[in-house]
């Protein structure tokens, strides 16, 4: 059965990373029926012809899907940014800002398949942010910040697979990971084009200024 999560790319038309390994396997809907739910196979995505406020809202709806945001913690952020257009690139500071939630960095560094499941390990205190038992994903990390495994979820099968199998080649270089002390740090500010996948930034801004 085709979960609600895989329905959301189909119907933006492109992958969003939302279910982990299924995303990159065979397996993905998408790759299967590369049409909106609803449709039929013979429906092309050229055929919709979208007013400039409608791709806005598509884009930002991406977005919110993408991270797991809701539309009131998304306007937060947003207005949060836009009062410091002035000092500095909105753009750049709004993927800042999104990635570096530590739940998005547990799941930039590939300790978990998805960012919803990183969400519910960081929710479940498996993590400490600079020596600190933490457990409410949507904290900022800065530049510097040590995130550890704690050592009773070590001992969990889960956590011997997930470091069995990560690859610190494929980890972001805003990030460093240590698998003898299995600390995690962020050694940089990340970069709009390391989000990997193409988001119209200004599009959303302009959706929100309206």
């Amino acid at each position: 059965m085709q979960s609600n999560v895989c329905k959301i790319c189909r119907r933006m038309g492109e992958k969003l990373f939302l279910k982990g390994e299924k995303c990159f396997s065979q397996k993905c809907p998408l790759l299967r029926k590369p049409y909106p739910p609803g449709k039929s196979p013979q429906w092309r995505r050229t055929r919709e012809r979208l007013s400039e406020y409608g791709k806005e809202l598509r884009e930002a709806q991406k977005f919110k899907k993408i991270y797991g945001l809701r539309d009131k913690q998304f306007k937060k952020i947003i207005k949060e940014v836009l009062k410091r257009r002035k000092q500095e690139n909105v753009s750049e500071l709004l993927i800042k800002r999104i990635e570096k939630t530590l739940s998005n960095v547990i799941f930039r560094a590939g300790l978990a398949k998805s960012r919803r499941q990183a969400k519910q390990l960081v929710s479940h205190g498996h993590f400490l942010l600079n020596g600190r038992r933490v457990d409410v994903p949507s904290i900022q990390t800065k530049v510097g910040d040590e995130i550890k495994i704690r050592d009773e979820s070590l001992k969990k099968a889960y956590f011997k697979n997930i470091l069995s199998l990560l690859k610190e080649e494929e980890m972001p270089s805003w990030l460093s990971f240590d698998k003898k002390t299995h600390i995690l740090k962020v050694v940089r500010e990340p970069k709009p084009e390391e989000i990997g996948v193409k988001i119209d930034i200004p599009l959303i801004l302009s959706f929100y200024s309206r």
